[in-house]
């Protein structure tokens, strides 16, 4: 079967765009500094560590939580603030300490000339399952559409949330790609839902056998040659 041009470019964010592992751990140690001074019960009673271990077990019990990993963080704070004693009215400005750093992400050197270069050639969209902001990192500009998983009540790989994006964007799903680095949620998700998927493997990772990449890239530069023969390009400027 003959496939349709591409009209759209999804992308997946965290370690797609930027790496996200870095800023998570600073932006926890970040919020625990902050405990230490505005909740300082807290900050003794509860670690980075523990924490993240009380996250788990949330998720665990509460699939809302998997789609919704901001109300996760919330929740388990306000936990810890209720144990501690301390004022449940002070999580929110926890939150926002948190998110700060959380988005004070640094994008892997090919992305923004490469996203000012699709974007005038191609729709672009996000889907993400984390809640980085866009706007907050400065590169909104580029995405005519970002969804998220909490905004939506499904996460990748749930078929849903790609077409969610697709209907924002007015493409068919065969007329859409998707680019990020998990090749479950990423791949396997995008292509049971009928969009193109594109693997980006910045970290030289083992593909499992089973799931086939409609591309393998290692940065977006590779991404936009690949693209470069299967879009319908919004002007006649050349990719390079």
């Amino acid at each position: 079967m003959k496939q349709l041009p591409i009209k759209a470019v999804l992308f997946d964010l965290d370690d797609t765009l930027w790496p996200i592992v870095p800023v998570i751990m600073r932006a926890e140690t970040v919020l625990h500094e902050w405990l230490l001074t505005h909740a300082p019960a807290v900050a003794r009673g509860c670690s980075v560590d523990s924490l993240r271990v009380r996250r788990r077990e949330l998720m665990a019990a509460n699939p809302r939580f998997q789609v919704d990993l901001w109300a996760l963080r919330h929740a388990a704070l306000t936990e810890a603030f209720v144990a501690a004693s301390e004022d449940a009215a002070k999580v929110d400005l926890a939150m926002v300490v948190f998110s700060q750093a959380r988005n004070a992400v640094t994008p892997y050197e090919d992305v923004v000339p490469a996203l000012q270069r699709l974007s005038s050639r191609v729709a672009i969209g996000s889907i993400s399952n984390g809640f980085a902001d866009l706007a907050a990192i400065g590169l909104a500009q580029h995405f005519k559409v970002s969804l998220a998983a909490h905004q939506l009540g499904s996460a990748k790989p749930d078929p849903a949330i790609f077409h969610a994006a697709c209907d924002a964007l007015e493409v068919a799903p065969g007329e859409a790609v998707y680019a990020g680095d998990d090749p479950s949620l990423d791949v396997e998700g995008a292509q049971r839902a009928g969009l193109r998927a594109v693997w980006i493997n910045r970290f030289e990772r083992t593909l499992p056998a089973h799931i086939r990449p409609d591309a393998v890239c290692t940065t977006l530069y590779d991404l936009e040659q690949w693209l470069s023969k299967r879009i319908i390009l919004k002007s006649n400027i050349a990719i390079r």
